[in-house]
């Protein structure tokens, strides 16, 4: 039985999102499928990607094949660097613990470029904001001195201008 890792549509007309899913190949694209292994978001900006990393990898050391698409994003999460460390580890290149170091290394590296990013992005969503909408001004408060001292009339003075 061949094993794909293959994109299934969701969302409505001109809105899709899509669940990240093992499925048989025989399988129609939103049919059946094994099991889900994430999700993809291409209409967010920057995309939205949530994946099992670990799940993705065990499907992949099973076999399964991505299309160019699921390839393309197990690529950008790393789950294809960390298969190609571990065929690494298999021939003898390395130690199991020198490529989990490595791939943590990797993961953490592009998890704070992806941060800064999505930090950037912000940013210019919130200029952009700012710009359009305007910032509102706060009405001066009066000071609390004037508003509790008690207001004496002096009748002298009152009485003297009347003269």
């Amino acid at each position: 039985m061949a094993v794909k890792i293959r994109l299934q549509r969701k969302g409505r007309k001109k809105a899709p999102f899509y669940h990240i899913v093992i499925a048989d190949a025989r399988s129609p694209r939103d049919g059946r499928f094994i099991e889900k292994v994430g999700i993809y978001n291409p209409k967010a900006k920057p995309a939205i990607i949530d994946l099992d990393r670990d799940k993705a990898f065990d499907w992949l050391m099973k076999g399964a094949q991505p299309t160019d698409t699921v390839n393309a994003i197990l690529k950008y999460k790393g789950v294809l660097y960390r298969k190609h460390l571990q065929r690494g580890v298999s021939k003898g290149a390395m130690t199991q613990e020198k490529a989990n170091e490595m791939y943590q290394n990797w993961v953490n590296n592009k998890e704070s470029a992806i941060q800064a990013v999505v930090d950037k992005r912000k940013a210019e969503v919130e200029a952009f904001h700012k710009t359009v909408i305007g910032t509102k001004k706060a009405p001066k408060a009066k000071p609390v001195a004037e508003e509790t001292a008690p207001v004496e009339e002096n009748t002298t003075t009152e009485e003297n201008s009347a003269e």
